[in-house]
């Protein structure tokens, strides 16, 4: 059933690419830096899941979006410290606009 959402797709996808990426991230930041990023990952895929499975989700939708801006800053963090290249701070920047989208216009459709 939660195949049915294409936010749950395309952020399992988008968790997966994380979690693979952070753990190559140096020492000093994985206790750090990519601890937080992979725990609000995780956030926002179960804030999907329960969204998929409650009529009232605004609210589970609006810390989705919540979640999303902090994994924004926390990459932007990460790009500066160069634990990402250019092109994965820009694959995961794309990635999490556009499941934004998706959760914003889930929260408008009701």
């Amino acid at each position: 059933m939660k195949e049915d959402y294409p936010l749950y797709v395309k952020w399992f996808e988008t968790t997966d690419w994380i979690m693979e990426t952070v753990e190559k991230f140096p020492k000093s930041m994985r206790f750090t830096l990519s601890g937080r990023i992979i725990n609000i990952t995780l956030d926002v895929l179960e804030g999907i899941i329960e969204a998929v499975y409650t009529k009232d989700r605004a609210h589970i939708l609006e810390r989705i979006n919540l979640y999303m801006e902090k994994l924004r800053v926390l990459f932007r963090i990460a790009y500066k410290r160069r634990c990402l290249s250019t092109s994965q701070y820009e694959y995961i920047s794309g990635h999490l606009e556009e499941a934004g989208r998706m959760a914003g216009g889930w929260k408008k459709k009701g």
